[in-house]
This record gives C-alpha cells, structure tokens and sequence, in this order.
C-alpha cells in the first residue's frame, strides 16, 4: 500500500541554509518514516495533479500564494501552516496575505510558546507550540589555562538578526582575551561593509563569513558563549543548537527568544543595545559563578529540545491531520 503524501512548501531549500530550510528537511526526515515527502519552493507555484494528503507551508507571507492556490485546488486537503519568524512579529500584524494565511491553515504551529500572545484567542483554538531540536553534541573540553573567552554569533548578516549591535559591541570590549566570532553570509551589503570594517577597526573581532552548517556547529561547540541579537525571532534554531552543545547564550530580550530560554533566564540584554551587550560579555568571562549560572538555566532548557520529542509531536500533528479529516479511527 502506497504511503500518504505530505508536501511541504518552504520559502527556502537547501541552498539558502537558513532556518527554513533546516526546519523543512527536519521535518521532512521525521516524516519519511510514515508518509513520502517532497518539498518544494514556495515560489514554486504549479498544482500536482493528485492532491497530497497534507500540506505543511513555512512561513504565512512568503507561502501565502502558494498556500491558496493549493486550498483553492484542494479544498479537502488539511494544511498546516508554521509561523516562523518574521511573519508571527510582523507580517501577520499588517500583511493582507499573512492574514489570509492564518485563516486558510487548518491548523497553526508556532515554534516557541510565547508566539502564541501573538494570535487572537480564535486562531489560538488551532494552534500548537513544537519546539525544533538539534542532535546533541558533546560539549568541549576547555581549559581554565585558555588564552581567550570565544563568543560567536551565527547568522547570515541581514536587519532582523541585528549584526550590527554585536559588531558594535566590539568597540566596547576592554578584556584582551575575549574574542568575538561572527559567521554568516552577507545578505544585506551594507551590514557586510560593516563586518569588514569592524574586523578591520578592532582586533577582538572576527567576521568569518558564510559557513556549512555543519562547520558552524562545530565552531560553536567549541566557543565559550553564543550570541543572539535578533530584533524579531520565531524560535531560532542556533539557540538550540547551542545549548545542545553545553554553550550558554546571550539573548536579546524579545519575545521569540524569552520563548525559548523562558521568562527569568539571566541572560537577555535589550534588543539593540550593544554597550549593554558588551558588559554581559564581559560579566560572564570573568565570574565564574555568572557563567555557571547560564549554563545552568540553558542546561534545564534542554529537555525541550530533544530531537525524539519534537518528532513525536510532529509525526502526532499529521497523523491526526491526515486521520481525522478523512474520518480514519
């Protein structure tokens, strides 16, 4: 008997690397076990010619044409939509599109539960939190004799990740032995004029460029801080992968990474403010007991973003999507 098939519209595929994309092939992995998958680009828009037997889109405004066309095709078949970042803190609060997706979607999944004061209470009764995950990694090794206090930030250089706070920062750094990584590619030319110039100005700091995700993992496992500067997140993936590896974070206190790393960790700094970064910086590199204490609450965080409890949910998110609707006990 031939497998139900999921498709998932992504406005991103592997190319882009970006948080998408990572969640698409994720979820696409799980699902393989039980259903055939295929993931196609948002702005892929032609209709297959049998309907699917689920839609997962990524994304309310960047796949909202692709979204409608299919509910317009396939008015039968169950959608699910992810709302991932910029369009649960900003597109759905002024694009029409958005909207629409919203209301199209049989059922809505926000990455981390603070999202969820983002929707009215209507849309809330279709609404589910699965929080991503990342395969454990084991953390390193480091010595108290180290030469340097690594921070990294990874993110490719665009306005809503806010680089330009973290590269600021670098001017505010006093400790010789803090160094300030940043990988990423430069999507927007002016924020990598920026890192060029940083890099150039201020021997602390280090622009590496665009890196394979796995090389970015592992560079992060290795450094003794994360950095997250983002003036909007739905539920980044690199705080995950962080502190999967044992690295604390540093977090701008907006509400996709309260979500995260809940509503008392003692880690955020106010989104934009880089003297206040700096210090943070500073604080955890030189008391012991302040970086024990991170690592400590992003340790207790971890149990939410095992690779089996977000595959259950999302495997139990189909299935009852797919079995319901066509009324399967």
């Amino acid at each position: 008997m031939a497998k139900p098939h999921v498709l998932i519209i992504s406005p991103a595929l592997a190319n882009a690397n970006n948080g998408n994309w990572q969640t698409a092939h994720r979820w696409a992995q799980f699902l393989r076990q039980h259903y055939r998958v295929s993931i196609v680009a948002a702005s892929e828009t032609a209709i297959p010619v049998s309907a699917p037997h689920a839609v997962i889109a990524l994304h309310a405004r960047r796949s909202a044409l692709a979204l409608t066309q299919f509910c317009a095709a396939f008015p039968a078949v169950p959608t699910i939509l992810v709302l991932t970042g910029t369009d649960l803190y900003r597109d759905i609060q002024t694009d029409s599109t958005a909207q629409d997706s919203l209301h199209l979607a049989t059922r809505l999944v926000l990455l981390q539960e603070d999202g969820l004061q983002e929707l009215t209470p209507a849309l809330r009764e279709k609404a589910s939190v699965i929080h991503q995950s990342a395969p454990s990694l084991k953390p390193a090794r480091h010595s108290e004799r180290a030469r340097h206090f690594d921070v990294t930030m990874i993110g490719h250089l665009r306005a809503e990740k806010d680089p330009a706070t973290y590269m600021r920062a670098a001017a505010h750094i006093d400790l010789p032995q803090i160094r300030l990584n940043h990988a990423g590619a430069a999507l927007d030319a002016t924020l990598g004029a920026m890192a060029e110039a940083t890099a150039r100005e201020h021997a602390c700091y280090r622009w590496l460029g665009a890196l394979p995700h796995a090389r970015a993992r592992q560079h992060l496992k290795r450094c003794k801080l994360m950095v997250i500067s983002s003036i909007m997140e739905g539920g980044a993936n690199v705080i995950i992968e962080a502190v999967t590896s044992g690295v604390p974070v540093l977090a701008s206190e907006v509400s996709g990474n309260r979500g995260m790393l809940g509503p008392d960790y003692a880690g955020y700094f106010p989104a934009g403010d880089e003297l206040a970064l700096a210090r943070l910086i500073e604080h955890a590199a030189c008391d012991a007991d302040f970086y024990m204490q991170l690592k400590t609450q992003c340790a207790a965080r971890a149990k939410l973003f095992t690779v089996e409890a977000e595959k259950t949910a999302v495997l139990q998110l189909v299935d009852n999507c797919i079995y319901i609707k066509q009324g399967t006990p």
